[in-house]
Formats: structure tokens, sequence, C-alpha cells
């Protein structure tokens, strides 16, 4: 077997991982463009970020919605570098899979840490 065959069990995980991704980026495209809106509509309106946190704060859907942002990005972005990290530094294996898990837990905790801070 060569040095980059790859078994059964890791043609399922790679798959999975792709459609994880394909997932959490159509997520993330609306979660970005719904962001993108209400700063818009808060700017134009006037609205100081004092003004904003003061409407946002205890209100469960912005803290839904912003926690689900936060997952999309939790999964997105530890699967494209570690897809970078695969093909531009030959890094594979075991050790790249706990490296990506563990920036994924490092962006989940410290964005669900700011929603909560600012929404809760």
């Amino acid at each position: 077997m060569s040095a980059h065959a790859r078994t059964p069990r890791q043609i399922r995980w790679e798959a999975r991982l792709w459609a994880a991704q394909r997932a959490s980026a159509m997520v993330l495209a609306v979660c970005v463009l719904v962001h993108l809106a209400t700063i818009v509509f808060a700017v134009r309106g006037g609205l100081s970020a004092a003004e904003i946190l003061g409407r946002t704060r205890g209100n469960v859907a912005w803290f839904s919605f912003y926690a689900l942002f936060v997952a999309a990005v939790a999964i997105h972005a530890p699967i494209g570098l570690r897809t970078i990290f695969a093909e531009w530094l030959g890094w594979r294996g075991r050790s790249l899979d706990i490296a990506a898990a563990l920036f994924a837990a490092f962006i989940a905790a410290a964005g669900l840490r700011t929603v909560l801070g600012l929404y809760a």
C-alpha cells in the first residue's frame, strides 16, 4: 500500500468533513448577511454601540443567532485549516485531527463566552 492510500474509514471521515464544511458554509453565508444587514440598519438608524447592546441584551433570538454563528465558524474554520495544512505542509494523521479539534474547541469556547457576555 502506498504512503497516501486511504482506508474506507478514512474516506468516510473525509466525506463527513467535506459535508460538514459545506453545510457550515451555507449557515455562515446566511449569518454573515444577517449580521452585516443588522449593522448597516443600526448605523443608518443612528444607534450607538451601547444602544445596540441595550437592545440585544437578554434577547433569546439574538443569543440563539450568534450562538449558531459561532458554532458554524467553529466547524468551518478548523476543517478548512486542516485541509490547508494537509495540502501545503503535508501534515496528516491523528496529530492533525487533534490540532483541528483543539482549534475548534478554542473557537467554540471563545465565541460562546463572547455571546454569553453580550447577550445573556
